[in-house]
Parts: C-alpha cells; structure tokens; sequence
C-alpha cells in the first residue's frame, strides 16, 4: 500500500516496528519518512504522528494472526486485540481528533473477511477484527456530519509473511500488488466498506444469514 499510495502522488509517513525494514522501504520511496514505532504503545504512536504532521489519510494496517482451538489460544488472543484492534484505536486518537478541527480527511481500517463469522480455529483472530468492524462502523456514522470519512477494509487471503505459514488452503489468494490497488481505489473513492474477493466476502455474507444450528453443522462437517 506504501508503494502504491507513493505511485499516487502521496507523501508518505510510515509507522512500523522493523526499523530496518521500515527504513529500507522509506528510502525507496519519494516523499517519504519513517518513524519506528510499536502500534501497541500508544505513547509511541501519538508522539510519531506529531512528528509526523498533518494527516491527510490514515491506514491502520498492524496486524498479527495465529491459528489454534480458542481453548489454548488465550495469550496469542491477547496479543491479537493488542495489535490488531487497540493498536488501530491508538492510531485512530492520534490522527482523527485533527481531522475533525480541519472539517477534513480519512481513516482506514484493515480488518478481515475473517471478522464476519467467528470461525473455528480463528478464534482469537476473528475476534480482534470483529472488534475493528464495530468500531470502524460506529466511527464512520459519528464522524460523517464532521468531515471526516472511515473506511472499513476486508480483505480475504493475502500472499504476505503472515499468510505463508498457513498450512491450510486459502482460496482465492491474492497478491498484495493487487490487494494495496483495491485498497487505495476504495479509501480515494470514499467507499464505507471495501470487501474481496468477491466469492469469499458473498460466501461469509451468506455463511452470516445462516441460523446458528446450520452454521455450527456446516462448519463441522468441513473440519
């Protein structure tokens, strides 16, 4: 999305905790600085988007997935709503309280399609982005009359390091090249919702219509 919000004309402020590879990217980039940053430390986040400056558009996309039955997942839970959900909170205080005195500017989430339906074995993983999903919908009505436009963003599989340690099939993987394109088109257009592919997102739509009992029945006939 940093490459391709570059191509795009942006200036870029780039927040992540791999300094090396965070400086990497930046110095391949016009325009652009990078500010290493753990997102779980709110401190650290608000003190790198006032060194920052005014922000246009704000992505929250940290993010940390682990697999496993909910019982034994406690602790990567955690992590997960550390990262995932509160670390988009903290980005979200940092930048939006500007953009409201500017009357101006956007703020996207990087949820899931995984956040529609709590999926087995993702338990922990579909919670945190559930999370995100409430909150970016509630966020997007109240901020509205004042200018300011939220976008929520579901994606399904991804080819990226956090994908390639699954060992289970993930239909209809997408390159990130053509993910951060569809992205950036819905966040410049405004969209409420940006939701692909499309076979995966209407399946999970349809999976949340289902009454409770054949969701359950479905869902272990498939483990």
């Amino acid at each position: 999305m940093a490459r391709e919000f570059s191509r795009r004309g942006y200036a870029l402020a780039l927040l992540a905790r791999r300094a090396e590879l965070l400086d990497q990217l930046a110095s391949e980039l016009p325009d652009t600085v990078a500010f290493p940053c753990d997102v779980t430390d709110s401190a650290a986040v608000h003190d790198a988007v006032k060194r920052a400056g005014p922000i246009d558009v704000a992505v929250s996309n940290a993010g940390v997935g682990v697999m496993g039955y909910a019982s034994k997942i406690i602790d990567q839970a955690e992590l997960m709503m550390r990262v995932n959900y509160f670390g988009m909170l903290y980005l979200f205080g940092a930048v939006v309280p500007a953009m409201i005195e500017r009357g101006a500017g956007r703020f996207a989430g990087i949820a899931s399609i995984a956040g529609l339906r709590g999926l087995p074995s993702a338990s922990g993983y579909s919670a945190s982005k559930a999370a995100m999903q409430a909150f970016l919908e509630s966020a997007r009505v109240e901020l509205a009359p004042l200018g300011v436009r939220v976008t929520t963003v579901n994606p399904g599989f991804i080819a990226t390091p956090m994908t390639e340690k699954n060992t289970f099939r993930m239909p209809f993987l997408m390159q990130a090249e053509a993910a951060a394109r569809i992205i950036v088109d819905g966040i410049e257009r405004g969209a409420r919702v940006v939701e692909f592919p499309r076979p995966v997102s209407m399946a999970m739509r349809f999976a949340r219509l289902l009454p409770s009992p054949v969701y359950d029945r479905v869902m272990r006939m498939r483990r």
